[in-house]
């Protein structure tokens, strides 16, 4: 027989799904859109007929979409597809593009668009979609009309497969098809425990992923543009999905879709240091005061970071542990976690040389310092399996590894008398400064009444009191501007294996609060910390409520709101004055009431002035399927003297 357009429309984008699947991809993200009704409903229809390989989650807003994709893709690991119609649709996912390929997140773009015939003629809702996204991508792929001839079958399937190598990376691992451990619904107790809050055994807690994953390898977003024509409704009619082959003529069964009991191969990994390298590292080592700068991308999961930590211990090297590393969850002598506090650095603590795992850490003052030091600059060893990620220009070596198989590879000397006390100068300092946190903090808790009706709470009282309630096992996602720079000054390392993730790619506060949706989602139970202007520009993601409380079991995500009306950043940034412009065109108040908003899209909410009513509140939340928002004032000027005694200034 031969088959209608709609039927071949239906096989031709079922083998596409199926191989997607069979190549690691768990989620499809969905903004709703006629062009992109073949890829929406075959996604669906995937979706209902393997549930426990494929999951499709809708968002109506394209842009929040995309971060939601990020967010689920950065905190799995796993490769997400999000889905969209033609025109400005496609438009509003370059944000989440430019942070995808800036984090190295696999994020695959499915868009649909007018067929050829309608292009540069008018047509409604087309524009030029070829190349959208530019450089941005790993890879741009323009998809052929679909047809069921057996090459355009195969060519369907090869296309997914590559669109997932691209995506993630030469040095990635596809992750096997495991659909038992497709989360938010473990199959095993164990893998219950570890997402969603409760202490897994010490051998299966080794892999509860404390970061970013994939950060450290050289994933990307991929772009696949489908020209789909009318009628837009695809038809299954022709594939039996017991066997997706039984309603398919004869000379099309052997081109259908494989089994998803079928893993794909594993990509090939990456190098290894050379005898000589090996030989020339150690003697620069040994020569140089030297110690580790851990940014984004230094390990992956709690075995990692307690490996690495080991490494520098037993090295003498000082491990400047970034929030974003994975590595404070670490109480090892050698993870400095208070170093933003002691820049500018005495001589006593300036390194000659420096290696560094990973992105530049949040933490300016240290990212100046890397270039700065004129005279005596320290020499710069960068680890990265694919670029240096060096914007100051000071890299002397670069080594294309992963950290973890760097240190698991390379063994320095042992360390000499000057690297001993360089490591016990490190430690000590950072001891000191962990002190004066914790007195500060005790200081301000007993001059404000934590009674009903309190003033502005400190945002420094705030995040500690935040770390110190988060379950174990849980994440907390950070958005920009003031709090990660909060978590960066008052997360303090200790044994509560959490994992601590943030869009740092781009910096930006798009798409924060849909991220953070995407990593609740993976993890079962998360935290978002966030400001006022970052929870506005992404109000509209908790209209995604509805997505997750359908979800079984429905994951939680308690958004914990800085507001202090206004981009309190600035007040610490050189644009500070009293000038009017100041408040005009930085500060910016808002007055927005975030109870009302959180209400109109069915979220609980509620405000706390006291650390006392946020504890409660917090409690509260994390038993609270969904999204709840609790909403904290905080004070917008005089950011920097309220730091001040914290950072020891």
């Amino acid at each position: 027989m031969t088959l209608s357009h709609s039927q071949a429309t239906g096989v031709f984008l079922w083998s596409f799904f199926n191989e997607l699947a069979l190549w690691g991809v768990r989620d499809v993200v969905v903004s709703p859109g006629s062009r992109s009704t073949g890829l929406a409903m075959t996604a669906f229809e995937f979706s209902r007929q393997h549930p426990d390989c494929l999951r499709v989650i809708l968002d109506v807003d394209e842009r929040g979409a995309a971060f939601l994709g990020l967010g689920l893709a950065k905190s799995s690991g796993r490769p997400v597809a999000v889905v969209c119609t033609s025109g400005t649709a496609v438009a509003n996912f370059l944000p989440a593009v430019v942070e995808a390929e800036t984090s190295r997140v696999p994020l695959l773009l499915l868009t649909g668009d007018r067929p050829l015939r309608l292009q540069q003629l008018g047509a409604p809702q087309t524009t030029d979609q070829l190349k959208m996204f530019g450089a941005h991508v790993r890879q741009f792929r323009q998809m052929p009309e679909p047809a069921s001839s057996p090459q355009l079958l195969a060519f369907a399937r090869q296309a997914a497969r590559e669109a997932v190598l691209a995506a993630m990376g030469p040095e990635g691992k596809i992750p096997p098809v495991r659909p038992d451990l497709l989360n938010p619904r473990p199959a095993t107790e164990v893998d219950a425990r570890i997402f969603n809050g409760f202490p897994p055994a010490a051998s299966d807690g080794l892999l509860f992923p404390v970061a970013a994953q994939g950060c450290t390898a050289s994933a990307g977003p991929v772009h696949l543009n489908f020209p789909l024509e009318e009628p837009l409704k695809p038809d299954f009619s022709a594939l039996g999905f017991s066997d997706a082959t039984s309603l398919l003529q004869p000379e099309l069964a052997s081109q259908t879709p494989r089994p998803l009991s079928t893993l794909p191969p594993l990509i090939p990994t990456f190098g290894q240091i050379s005898l000589s390298a090996r030989d020339e590292l150690r003697q620069l080592i040994a020569q140089r005061r030297t110690l580790v700068l851990a940014g984004e991308g230094s390990c992956e999961t709690l075995g990692q970071a307690e490996a690495l930590a080991r490494w520098a211990d037993q090295w003498r090297l000082p491990l400047l542990a970034d929030p974003l590393s994975g590595l404070r969850c670490q109480t090892a002598p050698a993870v400095i976690d208070n170093y933003d506090n002691l820049f500018p650095l005495a001589d006593e603590l300036k390194p000659q040389l420096i290696i560094r795992f990973g992105r530049w850490p949040v933490s300016k003052s240290a990212t100046m310092a890397g270039a700065g030091w004129e005279a005596d600059r320290p020499v710069q060893l960068v680890v990265d399996v694919q670029q240096t990620r060096d914007f100051n220009c000071a890299t002397d070596f670069f080594l294309g590894l992963k950290p973890q198989d760097f240190i698991e590879g390379f063994t320095p000397a042992p360390a000499g008398i000057e690297q001993e006390e360089f490591f016990a100068n490190w430690t000590q300092a950072n001891e000191q400064q962990r002190a004066a946190v914790v007195t500060a903090a005790d200081e301000w808790l007993r001059q404000t009444p934590d009674a009903e009706g309190g003033n502005a709470v400190h945002e420094g009282a705030l995040a500690l009191a935040l770390l110190e309630l988060m379950p174990t096992y849980s994440c907390l996602f950070c958005a920009n501007s003031m709090a990660i720079r909060c978590v960066d000054t008052f997360y303090t390392k200790g044994p509560k294996p959490m994992a601590v993730l943030g869009n740092r790619g781009q910096n930006g506060i798009d798409g924060t609060l849909s991220s953070a949706i995407g990593a609740a989602i993976t993890y079962g139970r998360a935290t978002l910390f966030t400001g006022d202007l970052s929870l506005l520009h992404d109000t509209n993601a908790l209209a995604l409520q509805r997505e997750l409380l359908a979800m079984n079991p429905a994951p939680t995500l308690a958004v914990v709101l800085m507001n202090n009306n206004g981009g309190a950043i600035f007040d610490m940034l050189p644009q500070r004055s009293d000038d009017p412009y100041f408040e005009r065109l930085f500060l910016t108040p808002q007055d927005v009431n975030f109870q009302s908003a959180a209400q109109a899209f069915k979220v609980p909410a509620v405000r706390a002035t006291t650390l006392v009513q946020f504890q409660r509140a917090y409690e509260k939340a994390l038993a609270t399927p969904g999204i709840s928002l609790i909403e904290v004032p905080t004070a917008l000027r005089g950011v920097k003297e309220r730091y001040a005694p914290y950072q020891g200034k």
